[in-house]
This record gives C-alpha cells, sequence and structure tokens, in this order.
C-alpha cells in the first residue's frame, strides 16, 4: 500500500495512492470537480478486497497535487493520468470515472489508453458536452456556470457548502435522509484544492467536446447515471454518450442524485464488479 507523487512533463506534482496487490489487474479511478481521490474511498476498499489493484490520483490542482497556475484543460488532465499510468507501468487497465472524472477518463482511453485500457466505466459523466448552444439545445445554459465561477470566487468556502448539501447527493430532496459527514467531507477535499484550478476547471467540465472522443472508445464500456441527476442532466449526458459509443451498455438508477457512487455503494459497487467480471 503506498501513497507517492510522479512529477508531469511540466513539473507539476500529482499525488496518487496504489494499493493491492501489484500482479493484479489494475482499476484506475478518475474523480469529480472539485475533489480528490478521497471520494473514492468506498470504491477502492471494496475493490481491494476482490484482489484488484486500485489506483487513484489527485488531478493537477486538486487534492495533495501541485496547485498550479495553468494546465486545467482535459488535455493536461489526460497526460497527467498517463504519466501515473506510465510511471506504474499498468496494463489491462479498467478506467472508472465520476462526473468530471469520466470526461478525463475518455479523453485518457480514447487518445492515450490505446492497448493499456480495457474496459471504461462513466459514472454520472459530462460527455459528450455540457454547455447549451446551437448544435447542443439540451445543454446547461452558460450562465449557469458563469454563476458558479462567480459564487466560487466570492465565497469558495460557502459555495462548497452549498454544492455538497444541497444537489450534489439529491439532499434538497423531500424526505432525502441528509447526511452531515458527506457533506463535511466533500466541504474537506474540495478546500485542500487551489481556487484558480478549482475556478479554471469549470470551463474545461462545461465546454471540453467529447463528442469524437467518445466515438474513437473501441473497448468495453458502462455508462451509468441516476436519473435524479441534478449536477449532470442525465439526458444530455449519459444518454447522448450510450450512442456515441460503440456497444456500451447503459444502466440508470430511478431517483439516485449526481454523487450516487459514495451514498449508494451498497448498489454500485457490485454492479460496476459484474461488468468487470465480464
Amino acid at each position: 500500500m503506498t501513497e507517492e507523487f510522479v512529477t508531469t512533463r511540466d513539473g507539476v506534482q500529482i499525488y496518487y495512492k496504489d494499493w493491492g496487490p501489484k500482479d493484479a489487474q489494475p482499476i484506475v479511478f478518475h474523480h469529480g470537480w472539485p475533489l480528490s481521490s478521497d471520494d473514492w474511498d468506498a470504491q477502492m476498499l471494496y475493490f481491494v478486497e476482490k484482489g484488484y489493484r486500485v489506483v487513484a490520483h489527485d488531478r493537477r490542482g486538486h487534492g495533495r497535487s501541485t496547485q498550479v497556475s495553468d494546465g486545467h484543460d482535459m488535455a493536461h488532465y489526460a497526460a497527467d493520468v498517463a504519466a501515473v499510468i506510465d510511471h506504474l507501468d499498468l496494463k489491462k487497465t479498467i478506467h472508472i470515472g465520476h462526473s468530471t472524472g469520466g470526461g478525463e477518463a475518455v479523453a485518457y482511453v480514447a487518445n492515450q489508453g490505446k492497448g493499456r485500457a480495457a474496459k471504461l466505466i462513466m459514472l454520472a459523466s459530462v460527455p459528450p458536452i455540457m454547455v447549451k448552444s446551437a448544435s447542443n439545445p439540451g445543454g446547461t445554459p452558460i450562465e449557469v456556470f458563469d454563476d458558479f465561477r462567480a459564487q466560487l470566487a466570492a465565497n469558495r468556502a460557502k459555495f462548497y457548502v452549498a454544492v455538497a448539501s444541497g444537489p450534489f447527493y439529491g439532499f434538497n430532496r423531500p424526505g432525502a435522509a441528509f447526511d452531515q459527514a458527506v457533506v463535511d467531507n466533500w466541504w474537506r477535499q474540495g478546500m485542500m484544492g487551489g481556487a484558480k484550478p478549482h475556478y479554471d476547471g469549470i470551463k474545461a467540465f462545461s465546454e471540453t467536446d467529447f463528442t469524437e472522443d467518445l466515438k474513437k472508445i473501441d473497448i468495453p464500456t458502462l455508462i451509468m447515471q441516476g436519473s435524479d441527476d441534478q449536477v449532470v442532466p442525465i439526458d444530455d449526458a449519459s444518454k447522448l454518450s450510450a450512442k456515441l459509443v460503440k456497444g456500451s451498455e447503459l444502466k440508470i438508477y430511478d431517483g439516485y442524485p449526481h454523487g450516487f457512487m459514495t451514498i449508494h455503494a451498497d448498489v454500485v459497487n457490485p454492479d460496476m464488479l459484474a461488468f468487470i467480471q465480464k
């Protein structure tokens, strides 16, 4: 069980965890915005107990990685993943990405994962593209993301409390089982990262067009999302991605929120395991 850093070509130190047998099949986890590899605790503990090697990194500017000023875009994010995977010489990798991390995983698998990536799982992921435009009429208006930026710049700590205690886990829904510890952990992870990387990251997750990357993917892919996702609307995300990735499977969870793999790990983890073991 190790936790280490790898230095990228542009000098950024990327923190990563590497647990489990070194000769086991590796599962690589890609976290959401503005979190860290800690967001995968429930999955990493589950899969390492199943005999897998589990690896997760903190995206540049997030968690324990360098709070660098620049490079907060999907091309750099994917290159940073490649740096970790090449450093560890991982083969037959299974990639699991949530939200922004789903976009990162798609960018890596499509452009740098040839010969190394074996399977892909996208959870409530941002592809094909989030922002609304003439070619993406079902998208989220740019004003929503401008408001994210304004709130982050004005009072990041307050904004992160609002996201975690509201739409992210569906805790704003009537009858929801509010969990303060989950909110606190989300906030803790968010505040570990840098304000500028998080600010710039909003553009990366909302305006990157993954359409062509999705078309390139030729490995077994499972696309999962909750029907009550208030952060990444399912009709403009998973349902469209499933049409673009050849032979992909789409699994929709009725009423589940954006952060469903945390509060419904008991359901989601076995479903992912079943797909991996196929």
